[in-house]
Formats: structure tokens, sequence, C-alpha cells
């Protein structure tokens, strides 16, 4: 079956700008950021974020991370900051980083870990908050 596709990227945010106020926030709120590169067109995008959002992830996620949805267009949006991140888009999306609050890179996914987000269970998310919170 399909999955419905939600508006989780948006195609004319300013990256930096929404990347800036999520490290003011982290730092205020003692949290990391996750930075999550993807499209509404990504049906693996879409199971991830289903992923972030039910029990225990959600709790997990709105504890310990501020989470921002960065847009690549066709692989061809925000191709910089990507390569900022040491994201390799040409691995597939979804793709994330991890943020201390004071913006240095903690994790990066090289190798399309979560491409096959479909085929995975939400316990590989949960894992993986509980590894990356602060």
């Amino acid at each position: 079956t399909p999955i419905a596709t939600r508006h989780i990227y948006s195609e004319t945010a300013d990256a930096t700008a929404d990347i800036a106020a999520a490290l003011q926030q982290a730092k205020a709120q003692n949290k990391r950021v996750i930075l999550d590169f993807g499209g509404d067109w990504c049906g693996d995008c879409q199971v991830l974020d289903i992923h972030f959002h039910q029990p225990p992830n959600g709790q997990l996620l709105e504890s310990n991370f501020v989470l921002v949805h960065i847009a690549i267009g066709n692989f061809d949006k925000n191709v910089d900051v990507a390569r900022k991140y040491n994201i390799p888009l040409d691995k597939g999306v979804p793709a994330l980083a991890v943020l201390d609050a004071d913006g240095n890179l903690l994790y990066a996914q090289k190798t399309g870990e979560f491409e096959d987000m479909r085929n995975m269970n939400p316990q590989s998310v949960t894992d993986f908050l509980n590894k990356w919170k602060a």
C-alpha cells in the first residue's frame, strides 16, 4: 500500500537559518539537533517521519532533540548544506546528521543506513535516538 504523503520538507525554507534557530533552541534546552535530509516524494522519508513520532520515539525525540527537515529537491537543493555536514546525498535519503548544541557534527549518515526505512522497524529509530541523545 502506498504511504500517504505528508508535507514534511519545505522547498522554500532557508535551511541555514533553520539550523541556526535549531541550534539556539538546542543550547537553551540542553538538546541536540537532528538534520533530516529528504523530500516529500521519498517514501522512506515518510516512513521515518512516522517512526519518529510513534511511541516511544516521539517522546525521546521531543525530550532530547530539535528536528530540522531539510528539503533536497531532486537532489539539487541544499547540496552545500548536505556537504557541510558530510551527508553523501548520492547514497540516498532520508539521511540524518546529529549536531551538538554548539553545531559540532557528532554523526553523519555515510552509507544510506535509513534509505531502506520501509523495511526497518521503529526499534531501529529508538536505538538511534537513544544512542545520540545528549
